[in-house]
């Protein structure tokens, strides 16, 4: 019965994983070696695979195909065929809410262990809630850029794909939606997490017309183009580590039509000598962290996280604000950003960025759990 293989497929393949890589290119290269699964096949399997992870090392004295039942069916929300033949009683049941689904299978809340170190998760989080909402995939939301909400709300009401508005900018669309196939992203819009949105809020704040803006752990530049969008045509220059991301940054950047701006690889866990003292009046400092507020889009890294990260990330922010903080001028601006849930890489961090002289204009954790966001932490500094 295909039901069942679906399964045991999907049981083997958990077992086999070992958290090295992101499980997506695991399952994609599990199926490029094992052709015999169709397209029906590999979706049934895989999602089968992320619902397993959704439970994080909970319900381990369980028999895996039981346990991966279990995550199925808290993470169904519609009738479901596999369950329809395998539990058709829960089945039944699949319109019920999370805790109403656990209290119906006699599982309590202390039983269930889906979020690792959660005694070091930021006191702002409601930690039951937040744990819970790893059954519920995230969906997708879109950054409107300036002067394109007509044209964008026009085509998403012509293709016919559901969506709602968070805010005049914000646009939300089920996981899942080929939103590149509709919109000319990073042109019209950017695909930006509903949270990531709101820490960029925080760039209102900010003082300075235009001000000299250094992104110093600028990624896919995603931030910088939100600065570009939010405080007009600033004087930007951007750097990363690793000089592949500059390249796909300038291809981005190109997309979105900034074509001025300076770009430097570097290495900001030891001192550089770039940039003269002060030469910036904004810093944007997304800096790398666990990633433990989007694990709802890898929930894999809930049974494979280890405690020691966290230390090691925190060192590594730390690292990098020491480097960046001289070369923000007095009175300028640091904008601190995660997305962590865990203090020691956000309100132990603003302690750390106050201690070299630094005031807190705002800071806060953005919660996510609640909308099918993101949870985020971001903190404007003044000098």
């Amino acid at each position: 019965m295909k039901y069942f293989s679906y399964l045991n497929s999907a049981a083997e393949i958990t077992l086999a994983y070992s958290g090295q890589q992101p499980f997506q290119l695991f399952i994609k290269d599990f199926f490029r070696q094992h052709k015999k699964y169709g397209s029906t096949d590999r979706k049934q399997i895989t999602h089968l695979c992320y619902c397993s992870f959704r439970l994080g090392k909970s319900l381990q004295h369980l028999p895996l195909p039981e346990r991966i039942l279990i995550a199925l069916f808290l993470c169904s929300h519609e009738n479901n065929e596999l369950l329809s033949r395998l539990q058709p009683g829960w089945n039944e049941q699949i319109h019920l809410t999370t805790d109403q689904k656990l209290a119906f299978l006699n599982i309590a809340g202390e039983d269930l262990e889906i979020f690792p170190c959660a005694d070091q998760i930021s006191a702002a989080i409601d930690k039951p809630g937040f744990a819970l909402s790893h059954f519920i995939q995230p969906d997708v939301f879109l950054r409107i850029r300036p002067g394109r909400q007509q044209q964008v709300i026009g085509k998403l009401e012509q293709s016919g794909i559901p969506f709602s508005l968070q805010n005049d900018d914000c646009v939300r669309l089920p996981n899942g939606s080929k939103a590149d196939s509709i919109i000319d992203i990073n042109k019209e819009a950017v695909i930006q997490d509903y949270n990531s949105q709101q820490a960029g809020d925080l760039l209102r704040l900010v003082l300075f017309d235009l001000p000299r803006t250094w992104d110093c752990c600028a990624a896919s530049g995603g931030k910088s183009i939100m600065a570009k969008d939010t405080l007009g045509d600033i004087d930007l220059t951007v750097s990363d580590i690793r000089e592949q991301i500059i390249v796909n940054l300038k291809k981005r950047f190109n997309e979105a039509g900034i074509h001025h701006y300076k770009t430097v690889v570097a290495d900001l866990s030891a001192p550089i000598g770039y940039f003269k003292k002060g030469s910036f009046q904004l810093i944007i400092a997304d800096v790398p962290c666990t990633g433990s507020g989007t694990w709802g889009r890898t929930p894999e890294r809930l049974s494979f996280f280890t405690e020691n990260e966290i230390d090691r990330y925190q060192q590594l922010q730390k690292k990098i604000i020491s480097t960046a903080m001289p070369y923000l001028q007095e009175n300028g601006y640091l904008l601190y950003i995660t997305c962590s849930v865990f203090k020691k890489e956000n309100e132990e961090m603003v302690d750390f960025i106050r201690a070299t002289g630094a005031k807190t204009v705002k800071a806060a954790v953005l919660k996510g759990y609640h909308v099918k966001a993101d949870t985020m932490f971001a903190a404007l500094m003044r000098k």
